[in-house]
């Protein structure tokens, strides 16, 4: 029941992008898989029938070699992998249904399954085709595998397809002086048959699919660039040696890893259906009245909403309700890099620090859209120390020591704050839709607001003082009554990002599981159990290890690391300070956007023309920059919006232009960027000091 009504119950299937079994998790992959995590124990918390599946992507070149190197076979590498990776998820709260492998029995019969379908229906075409061939181990090479001299800069050691040197595409073959990465043999040219699914054949579903509600928008914008210049057949096959599974029918040709990844959901649902009550045809069936999501990455968009819901379209299975995606997660303001030393590690975090924190951290920056979210350091110590332990855990702190002291831990009989509780659990449907929604950031800034409306009620009642007065006061119980109810509404909330912190809580309160229907009701006349610290603050010299630990990692594996470890998002190494005087030096002013131009390839840069006032002379200035206000803004609505600006940054020469500053704003960042409104009293000129 939520206000009365009755809730009616989903069925959901939900899916994570699947790990590539070939190296430990990521925080990367965790911002994935917390994000999904969040949602679905949201649901579970509603009272839905939510399941959650995931597995190791266990296919393909990469992991053949490597299991070469390391003198096991692929089976057993992959085997190693799945149970580390089991570890470090369960280790950060995830709380999957079933997690299993691509390289299982379910995941050939429905790849088998599914390949015959799209044959049977027309859509696999076979046909010759040239590619570069390692004549020393006897194997085709994808473009990752060859290495030359570009064909267009002439720079030394580049990939098969592009240039990271002058940003040029080209055709493997097109490199100068071209190495196989495997064994150092210059390739040779050879042809040999391939499958290929015919995409093309479903552009116009796709289009309709595509704009069905489906994608977010920004996806569905992508997707249209590529359906109207025209889809290409997608090649599904490739040669032996490649560890993967056999193409039936064709000996010597295994199926493309990324034919039978997303296949992988299938399999692995199939696997938990083997072990429960669940009905395989119930969620994937056409027609299905069940619920299907998947979270993943903007950089497999293509394979998920186009070449999987095409073969599922021939091959008659349901398609997703919806594929929901996200940016990448940066570490300072970079993409993560080993030779920054900014790709950390699962283990490497747990080693040092609490996984909520990180759980916390991310969910107050994640929103519904594609944006990268960046994970600073700094940010992430105060966030965690001012929200979590200043404001949530201190609550229950400041109030449970007085009503063990004084009431031997039981709670008022009667609630005197009707009004304020009321406040709190009005809320319900406000914060449970933004989890819904993926707005978590909006979320936890809703949930973080009554935080601070409890702390002010306790704060202006002060239960010390009148404890002072008559320890046994039935006023302090009643203060402290409420005091521990707001915090209970308070973990509710929370419950779906910080489920250990929740477990803990629940035993504190003395309390069975709590759902989201308990928000309904508050604890009156009963006891409550010692408290202990929920959570501790974060420890700079933990979160410093963990950056040691990681530069270390990266060092034993490739030598030291080209770059700083980890520096602070346009700012100096992590911890490390600056004098007030060179702070002074900061001329900051308020600008006036006179006008806001989109940039064609610019994915978040919008350029500005903005209005600094008059100088000494009365001579009007205006200052040209190009800021990343793009996620949060449309150009129009900008204009005669007031800012502040960094008046005194030296001009920076850009891909799109001449950048004369540096405009700030205040907000978490995607589309939750704030500026001044015009009748803020602001000024074209005024010095902010």
């Amino acid at each position: 029941m939520e206000n009365g009504n009755p809730v009616a119950k989903r069925k959901i299937l939900v899916t994570s992008a699947l790990p590539y079994a070939n190296s430990s998790i990521h925080l990367g992959h965790l911002m994935e898989v917390i994000q999904t995590d969040i949602w679905v124990r949201l649901q579970k918390m509603r009272g839905h029938d939510c399941v959650y599946v995931c597995a190791d992507d266990a296919h393909g070149t990469a992991i053949m070699l490597s299991a070469q190197a390391g003198g096991i076979t692929p089976e057993e590498h992959i085997d190693r992998i799945n149970r580390e990776h089991q570890a470090d998820f369960a280790d950060f709260h995830i709380d999957f249904d079933n997690y299993h492998s691509t390289h299982s029995p379910e995941n050939q019969k429905f790849s088998e399954l599914i390949f015959q379908r799209l044959d049977a229906n027309g859509h696999i075409n076979r046909r010759r085709i040239t590619q570069l061939f390692d004549p020393e181990k006897q194997m085709f090479l994808a473009d990752r595998f060859i290495k030359g001299r570009c064909p267009k800069c002439k720079a030394e050691d580049q990939y098969g397809d592009n240039c990271e040197s002058c940003g040029s595409t080209y055709s493997p073959s097109d490199l100068i002086d071209p190495q196989s990465t495997i064994s150092g043999a210059t390739p040779v040219e050879k042809e040999s048959e391939h499958l290929f699914f015919a995409l093309p054949a479903f552009t116009e579903f796709l289009k309709k699919w595509t704009r069905s509600g489906t994608l977010q928008s920004q996806v569905a914008n992508k997707l249209d660039e590529w359906l109207e210049s025209g889809l290409q057949e997608w090649d599904i096959s490739r040669d032996a040696p490649y560890f993967g599974f056999e193409i039936p029918g064709h000996p010597g040709k295994f199926f493309y890893v990324w034919l039978d990844a997303p296949i992988g959901y299938m399999a692995s649902f199939q696997n938990l259906c083997e072990r429960s009550e669940y009905d395989f045809d119930d969620y994937w069936k056409p027609g299905s009245e069940a619920e299907l999501y998947h979270f993943i990455g903007k950089d497999i968009v293509n394979f998920h909403t186009l070449f999987w819901p095409a073969m599922l379209k021939s091959a008659e299975f349901r398609t997703p309700t919806a594929v929901y995606v996200h940016g990448f997660l940066t570490v300072g303001g970079k993409k993560m890099s080993k030779s920054r030393g900014t790709f950390i590690n699962a283990r490497t975090y747990l080693d040092h620090l609490n996984p909520e924190y990180l759980r916390y951290y991310l969910a107050a920056k994640m929103s519904d859209g594609v944006d990268d979210l960046d994970l600073n350091f700094e940010d992430f110590v105060q966030r965690v120390n001012s929200d979590l332990v200043g404001k949530v855990v201190n609550i229950a702190s400041r109030c449970a020591g007085f009503i063990n002291k004084g009431f031997d831990g039981q709670l008022s009989a009667a609630v005197t704050e009707h009004a304020l509780l009321q406040e709190f659990q009005d809320s319900n449907e406000t914060i449970a839709s933004l989890y819904e929604n993926r707005e978590y950031s909006k979320a936890i800034r809703e949930i973080m607001a009554l935080a601070d409306r409890a702390n002010q009620f306790i704060n202006d009642k002060q239960p010390w003082v009148l404890a002072k007065q008559n320890p046994a006061s039935t006023e302090v119980q009643d203060i402290c009554s409420t005091g521990i109810n707001l915090f209970r509404l308070l973990v509710i909330y929370l419950k779906p990002v910080l489920p250990a912190m929740a477990t803990d809580a629940e035993s504190f309160l003395q309390v069975p599981p709590m759902q989201w229907q308990d928000l309904d009701s508050v604890l009156t006349d009963c006891a409550i159990g010692k408290f202990k610290p929920l959570m501790t603050r974060v420890e700079m010299d933990k979160v410093k290890a963990v950056v040691e630990d990681t530069r270390a990692e990266v060092d034993k594996l490739q030598g030291p690391a080209t770059e700083a470890p980890l520096a602070l998002q346009n700012g100096p190494a992590l911890g490390s300070e600056i004098e007030f005087p060179d702070f002074a030096k900061v001329d900051l002013r308020i600008v006036r956007i006179i006008s806001a131009e989109q940039i064609d390839g610019a994915d978040k840069l919008l350029k500005l023309q903005l209005d600094l006032g008059e100088d000494e002379t009365g001579t009007a200035v205006q200052r040209t920059v190009f800021s990343g206000i793009k996620s949060a803004y449309k150009p129009q609505d900008l204009v005669g919006k007031y800012t502040v600006m960094v008046a005194n940054l030296k001009p920076r020469q850009m891909k799109f232009g001449l950048s004369q500053g540096m405009i700030l704003a205040a907000g978490p960042g995607g589309k939750d960027i704030w500026l001044l409104e015009p009748d803020s009293g602001a000024k074209p000129g005024m010095k902010v000091t």
